[in-house]
């Protein structure tokens, strides 16, 4: 069971992202983080102390593995794994209203906010954030809320293309996520599975910041969301239905870059069967990184799942390339920049 054959040699490849326990690698961790079948890894709360611990996390999984992407979720507001010692970010939603009345203001903000996420990570050793979030909040979804940009597609379109500048100055790639738009659904998909009963024209209105995006070439992931949409398709998960990843992401929009399943042990992801199972699901629909996290025993399902795949002509994820310049990053991210980048968002209340 191998994904679809398409043009770019990426979008046949699987990897593993997953996590660890603590704040540092037990020889558990070395032996299971050395299997080729794993590209990356995502930190959580839990493995942070201070930045100075983080580094030296970092360096050890470097001197481990030197190829694995090293991730995080560090949107701001709810989401945000590195806190005491980092800039506490406001939720994106913070954004919006400076962009309703000073929207030129509201996007040079937003670009200096993601330069300032991404050089902070990237000083600790962190290679990339799941950001960012392109859903459109419609008032009533239980996970998103205000980890959105807006209300509205342009709102959250130029609001997420200003915070990927920003990123991408700092030298980190954008993922945009939870395609093709977790923001219409009441249901937290970490908790149940989500359905969107909405017709494939209101949800334009959703594919509107991710296509955009993807036109200018602004995004080098993608993170499907755990809903079933059914107009689109009744039967499947956004990220296990190949009508949405392989007919309309990767043909339609012409999205060439890599797809981040959402985590796999999230209760939305249960249809698709046992952790073996979801795990070759998604990659049949089309995901490259099968993102795993929270349980090692699941982990090791979806490892295996990958030794299958590869064994089967799948080719191994190489995530390497993701990895931001640090050669010159800390010095271009100096003290003097870093300090004045915090005290201009703070006096917008973009900092908290």
């Amino acid at each position: 069971m191998t994904p679809t054959n398409l043009a770019h040699p990426l979008l046949n490849s699987v990897g593993v992202i997953t996590d660890i326990e603590g704040t540092e690698l037990t020889a558990e961790d070395r032996v299971f983080l050395s299997q080729p079948e794993i590209s990356g890894l995502i930190f959580f709360a839990r493995n942070y102390e201070s930045p100075k611990q983080l580094k030296a996390l970092t360096q050890q999984l470097r001197a481990l593995r030197p190829d694995l992407l090293l991730t995080v979720d560090q949107e701001g507001g709810r989401v945000q794994r590195f806190r005491s010692g980092f800039s506490r970010f406001a939720p994106m939603m913070s954004y919006e209203a400076l962009y309703q009345t000073q929207p030129a203001e509201a996007l040079v903000l937003a670009k200096l906010g993601g330069w300032l996420l991404a050089s902070e990570l990237i000083a600790c050793g962190v290679d990339l954030t799941f950001a960012p979030v392109l859903d459109i909040e419609c008032d009533c979804s239980l996970v998103i809320g205000d980890r959105a940009f807006g209300h509205s597609g342009e709102a959250v379109t130029e609001l997420a293309r200003a915070l990927i500048n920003g990123l991408q100055q700092a030298g980190m790639q954008a993922v945009g996520k939870h395609f093709p738009g977790h923001g219409g659904v009441v249901a937290d998909s970490h908790l149940e599975l989500p359905v969107d009963p909405r017709s494939e024209a209101d949800l334009k209105t959703d594919l509107l910041p991710f296509a955009t995006l993807i036109g200018e070439g602004k995004l080098g992931g993608i993170m499907p969301a755990h809903v079933v949409f059914t107009a689109v398709d009744s039967e499947h998960t956004a990220g296990f239905s190949q009508r949405w990843l392989q007919e309309i992401l990767r043909q339609e929009l012409g999205f060439n870059g890599i797809i981040f399943s959402d985590d796999l042990s999230m209760e939305g992801a249960a249809s698709g069967g046992d952790f073996y199972q979801r795990s070759l699901a998604a990659a049949q629909a089309g995901a490259n990184a099968l993102v795993v996290c929270n349980n090692r025993q699941a982990a090791i399902e979806v490892v295996r799942a990958a030794k299958y795949l590869h064994a089967n002509g799948t080719s191994r994820l190489p995530l390497q390339h993701w990895q931001p310049r640090r050669d010159s990053r800390q010095s271009e991210a100096g003290a003097s920049n870093l300090l004045a980048a915090r005290e201009r968002l703070t006096a917008a209340g973009l900092l908290v």
